[in-house]
């Protein structure tokens, strides 16, 4: 079972904060996640990328869904603070989430969300609106449990040659 962790960023006058983590929380169950971590922080920068840190530092999680902070708005500084914590960038799946939404809602081309990898923890950003979780979510389900198997297969074969080269 996926180890999955919930960050909702939000400003002070969030509305739907509640709505958007449970959409979240419903899906993660489809691709046989189950949350174990769960926060809602403010929508600044450092407190962004401590937040991530700690989560892949710790190995809490999998996989990090963080929810908010993604459009263009001078507040929205969630895919910044990802790449700052993030090790490699996985392009692919944002681009696959916006190429998926675009015909339906042009608007999505206004989404500046970000994926990437530190650790063995895979990290995606996800918009507050709900509507926009669940297309979100329902495109990755399929995506999800493989990146993740190769993610830590890596992982456990690096821990193993590094064992060995003691």
């Amino acid at each position: 079972m996926l180890k999955v962790a919930i960050v909702v960023v939000s400003s002070s006058d969030s509305t739907g904060e509640e709505a958007s983590s449970s959409a979240v929380k419903e899906k993660i169950k489809e691709f046989e996640g189950e949350e174990v971590y769960y926060n809602v922080i403010p929508g600044e920068f450092q407190r962004i990328q401590e937040e991530l840190f700690n989560i892949t530092e710790r190995s809490r999680a999998d996989l990090v869904f963080t929810i908010g902070g993604t459009g263009f708005s001078h507040e929205d500084i969630t895919p910044e603070a990802t790449m700052a914590v993030i090790e490699k960038e996985t392009p692919g799946l944002t681009e696959f989430l916006r190429w998926k939404r675009f015909r339906d809602n042009p608007e999505v081309a206004l989404s500046r969300s970000r994926a990437g990898i530190r650790k063995s923890t895979l990290i995606i950003n996800l918009p507050a609106d709900v509507i926009a979780i669940r297309e979100s979510l329902e495109a990755l389900i399929p995506l999800i449990p493989r990146g993740i198997g190769e993610l830590q297969d890596d992982s456990r074969e690096f821990r193993l040659k590094m064992r060995l080269w003691e």
